[in-house]
C-alpha cells in the first residue's frame, strides 16, 4: 500500500482548525477589581426616618378639617414650647404641613457629620416651597435617633394658576435640604475585628473559586477562607495600622469572571423589552395572528298593517362574527449579533405585546438563546 501524502498546505489548514476550535468552546473570561463584584458585610448605608413640621409656607398648607394630625403636631409642639391652646379653638394652620423626612446613613458616619435630606408631603399640602422644617430627630430601624434634621427646604419646581386655570412645573409636594441633617450617633464598623465577611454580587461556585485564587496569589494561601458560594472571611494584619492599607489593595485584585450571560429583560407593565449585546437566535419559522370577535345590534322596526289596529314596535337583531386575518409564515435567519437580532425581529411587524409573546415561544422552541426575566 502506498504511503499517503500531505501537502504542507493542507497540514497548515488542519493545524489553523485544530487552534480554532477550542476558541470557539471555550467561554469568553473577562477581569475585574473584587470592589466592583463585592461588598464588605456590614459596611453599608442605613435608611434614617423621621416625622415632622414644615412652616412659612404660603398659604399652600395642609387642611386640618382633612388632615387632623396636622393639628395635633402644631398643639404639642407648642404645648413642649410652654404656649397652651385653649382646647376647642378651631385653628387653621394653611401655612403648616406635616412631612415626612428621610434620610441615608453612610458608614463609618461620626456625630457632627452632615447629610442630606429628603422632606415629602404627608397630609394634601399643595407645595412646599418657600418652607421650613422644624427640628426633626431621623430614627433608624432599630428606633434609636441617629440624627437631628432642620433647615429650609428646596423644591425644584414651581406652579402659577387663576381665573380657575393652573400650570405646575416638576413635583412641589417633596423637597431636600442638602446638608440639612447632623450626625448625633455614629455606627461601629467592623474594621477592629481580625476577620471580615466578603459578599460577592451573586451566589456562584466559579467565581468564588476565581475570587479565593486572585487573593492567595496577591496576599498568601490561608488569607480568605470560604462560607458558601456567595461569602467568604479574610483575616485583616494583626496591626491595626495596616489594615486601611490591606483593605485598599484588596479591593484592586482582579478576579477573572466569565461574561455576562445573554439575557432579555421584559417589563410588561411598562411595555419594554431590553436585550443585551450576547443574545443569538436560531433559524426558525414563526407565524403569529390574532382573532377579532364584532358583536353589533341592528335595530328593526316591526310596522302593522293598515286597520289591523296593532302597534308599531322596534327591535334588535345581534349578530356575532368571528375574523382571523391571515398570517404568512416568516422564516427567521440565524442571528449571530444583536444588530442581526434586531434585524430579524423588526421582519415580524409585530407590536410590543405580540413581541413578548414571541420571545416566549421562541424560548421555549429553542431558538432563542437567552435568558428571559420578566421584571
Amino acid at each position: 500500500m502506498a504511503p499517503m501524502r500531505f501537502h504542507a498546505a493542507w497540514i497548515k489548514s488542519l493545524l489553523g482548525i485544530a487552534l480554532a476550535l477550542p476558541l470557539l468552546t471555550a467561554p469568553v473570561l473577562a477581569s475585574e477589581r473584587l470592589k466592583d463584584i463585592s461588598s464588605v458585610a456590614g459596611i453599608r448605608n442605613n435608611q434614617l426616618i423621621g416625622y415632622g413640621l414644615a412652616v412659612g409656607l404660603d398659604g399652600t398648607g395642609d387642611q386640618t378639617t382633612q388632615t387632623p394630625f396636622t393639628k395635633q403636631s402644631v398643639v404639642s409642639m407648642l404645648q413642649a414650647l410652654g404656649v397652651s391652646v385653649p382646647a376647642g379653638q378651631n385653628i387653621q394652620l394653611k401655612n403648616t404641613a406635616a412631612v415626612m423626612v428621610t434620610a441615608t446613613l453612610p458608614a463609618f458616619s461620626r456625630p457632627g457629620q452632615s447629610i442630606d435630606v429628603t422632606v415629602s408631603s404627608l397630609g394634601n399640602a399643595k407645595s412646599l416651597r418657600g418652607g421650613t422644617l422644624l427640628m426633626t430627630p431621623l430614627r433608624g430601624a432599630d428606633g434609636q435617633v441617629y440624627s437631628m434634621a432642620q433647615g429650609n427646604i428646596i423644591v425644584n419646581g414651581a406652579g402659577a394658576g387663576g381665573g380657575g386655570a393652573s400650570v405646575t412645573i416638576n413635583h412641589l409636594s417633596a423637597g431636600r435640604i442638602p446638608m440639612g441633617a447632623t450626625v448625633e450617633r455614629g455606627v461601629p464598623g467592623q474594621l477592629e475585628q481580625e476577620l471580615i465577611q466578603i459578599e460577592l454580587i451573586r451566589s456562584d461556585f466559579t467565581l468564588m473559586q476565581n475570587t479565593l485564587t486572585a487573593i492567595a496569589k496577591r496576599f498568601g494561601p490561608g488569607t480568605a477562607l470560604p462560607v458558601d458560594a456567595r461569602f467568604l472571611q479574610v483575616r485583616l494584619p494583626v496591626d491595626t495600622g495596616d489594615r486601611m492599607a490591606f483593605l485598599a489593595q484588596l479591593e484592586q485584585v482582579n478576579v477573572v469572571t466569565e461574561a455576562e450571560r445573554p439575557r432579555v429583560i421584559i417589563n410588561s407593565r411598562s411595555g419594554s423589552i431590553v436585550m443585551n449585546q450576547l443574545v443569538t437566535i436560531d433559524p426558525c419559522a414563526i407565524v403569529h395572528g390574532s382573532l377579532t370577535v364584532r358583536v353589533s345590534k341592528e335595530p328593526q322596526v316591526s310596522q302593522p298593517q293598515p286597520f289591523s289596529r296593532g302597534e308599531t314596535a322596534v327591535t334588535t337583531t345581534d349578530t356575532a362574527a368571528i375574523e382571523e386575518p391571515k398570517s404568512a409564515m416568516i422564516a427567521l435567519p440565524r442571528a449571530a449579533s444583536l444588530d442581526d437580532v434586531v434585524r430579524a425581529m423588526n421582519l415580524l411587524g409585530a407590536n410590543v405585546s405580540d413581541m413578548i409573546s414571541i420571545l416566549q415561544a421562541m424560548k421555549v422552541a429553542g431558538a432563542l438563546k437567552a435568558e428571559i426575566e420578566v421584571i
